[in-house]
């Protein structure tokens, strides 16, 4: 693909911005949201496909929890090569590709989606779905380069947003399908997704472009890999994006395995709180503009540790009401951490940039490469988040017959991440490396701000 290049691109110029750079970033977002939105929707399918296999398919509950579980875990592999090959290939370009790369999970389940199919069938059609994972990646990695720092809070928000939502309207669909045509129709879901993939493919094409400053630099690659922070930040989207892509795959699962649902019941309520948490990661975003991208995601951390704390409770006492209230709570809360944590990754690469004395647009080149390079990362460790999530309910409803174990394992984990975030970002924030003449304060206060 030839596409349309870009050859020169500058947000950080507010000439430019004005005049040129935010009407075309604004278009090229537009249409990352809808291939991104696909993606999810195709990633996530099995917690839905899920629901439709009855005691006809032959698989436990168990066997369910690690299907989803390897969805989950190819999605976040994959997402480090899809980071890299915006670079390679083009923003557009690859997502054009990306999205036509939809087309081969949705139509392998069309075919095996029914009674009689082997396991290993199913688990080889779910591991396929995880290409839709890695559109994430590649995606903000595109965003990030089209939007200048003041505004990628919002900017990326509203792309992972958008895509995020991905996952509620797949659930919804299936609730549909489950309600009308019945449990036994899963053909329906997937048959609906195929022209939308196609639509998403097309208007890639035709609307959207590739910046040429944005070049494979494998350098990049390999000075975010050494970097300290971009394992840090990793681990702390593991508190805030596993979360919300472990819970959405789960959330139905739990309800059935723990609490009885039946299929429809569960349908009626799974898509509930991915929704609510993917609207408002525009809002913790936004917030993370305006306040600092650390001291939100603080407080976030600890308001999931106290709305696990809810689940615990409910989840001992068997309440599927309170259940529900810190569920969701929970999912809410996600949003908002997503949308704070990628925040911070271009203002600390920015912070590192003033600290080694870079100013203007050098500072701003190097910021973007930076967090450019570590986002495929970051984004990839934090999905198997996801995985671990899975796999930490597969065990403990196998061991225990419930979640509680799980649900009491996340809230430790989530305090640990407290910590951490205050410890490097807010306490006495561990600098970048600096000039010696530089002042000890000065990254500091970048990293106060990110």
């Amino acid at each position: 693909m030839a596409g349309r290049w870009i050859e020169q691109w500058d947000p950080e110029d507010e000439t430019f911005w004005r005049t040129t750079g935010e009407r075309t970033a604004r278009r090229n977002l537009v249409f990352s949201v809808l291939s991104e939105h696909i993606g999810f929707s195709i990633w996530t399918l099995w917690s839905v496909m899920v629901l439709f296999m009855g005691p006809e398919y032959g698989v436990d509950p168990a066997g369910k929890f690690f299907l989803i579980g390897t969805a989950t875990l190819v999605g976040a592999v994959i997402r480090v090569p899809y980071t890299f090959a915006v670079a390679r290939f083009g923003g557009r370009n690859w997502t054009v590709f990306s999205a036509l790369m939809l087309l081969l999970p949705t139509g392998a389940a069309y075919a095996v989606m029914e009674p009689g199919t082997s396991y290993g069938t199913f688990l080889l059609v779910a591991a396929l779905t995880g290409v839709g994972g890695g559109n994430f990646a590649s995606s903000m990695t595109n965003i990030n380069s089209f939007f200048p720092l003041r505004k990628k809070g919002w900017a990326l928000g509203v792309n992972a947003g958008g895509g995020n939502i991905g996952v509620p309207v797949v659930q919804l669909v299936g609730l549909l399908v489950i309600g009308t045509a019945g449990a036994a129709h899963p053909r329906i879901v997937l048959g609906a997704y195929i022209p939308l993939i196609v639509v998403a493919a097309v208007c890639a094409a035709l609307w959207m472009d590739n910046l040429a400053p944005v070049k494979n630099d494998t350098g990049a690659a390999r000075e975010a890999v050494r970097d300290g922070h971009t394992w840090i930040m990793a681990f702390l989207y593991v508190g805030t994006f596993g979360s919300f892509i472990g819970y959405s795959f789960a959330f139905g699962l739990v309800l059935q395995t723990q609490f009885g649902r039946t299929p429809l019941q569960a349908a009626s309520l799974t898509f509930i709180g991915p929704l609510l948490g993917s609207l408002i990661r525009p809002v913790g975003g936004a917030l993370a503009d305006r306040f600092g991208g650390a001291r939100i995601t603080l407080g976030n951390f600890l308001a999931m540790a106290a709305a696990t704390g809810v689940v615990v409770t409910a989840s001992v006492q068997e309440s599927l009401p309170v259940f529900l209230v810190g569920f969701i709570a929970l999912f809410v809360l996600t949003g908002l951490g997503n949308g704070s944590t990628y925040k911070m990754i271009p203002g600390i690469f920015q912070a590192k940039a003033l600290a080694k004395g870079m100013t203007g647009e050098a500072a701003a080149a190097y910021g973007r490469r930076l967090s450019g390079a570590s986002m495929g990362l970051i984004g990839a460790v934090g999905a198997l988040g996801g995985l671990g999530i899975n796999l930490a309910f597969r065990q403990s409803f196998q061991s225990a017959g419930t979640g509680t174990a799980a649900f009491v394992g996340f809230l430790l984990f989530y305090a640990v991440c407290s910590v951490v975030t205050w410890a490097v970002y807010l306490r006495r924030p561990a600098p970048a490396p600096v000039r010696t003449e530089a002042p000890e304060a000065e990254p500091q206060l970048g990293y106060a701000r990110v």
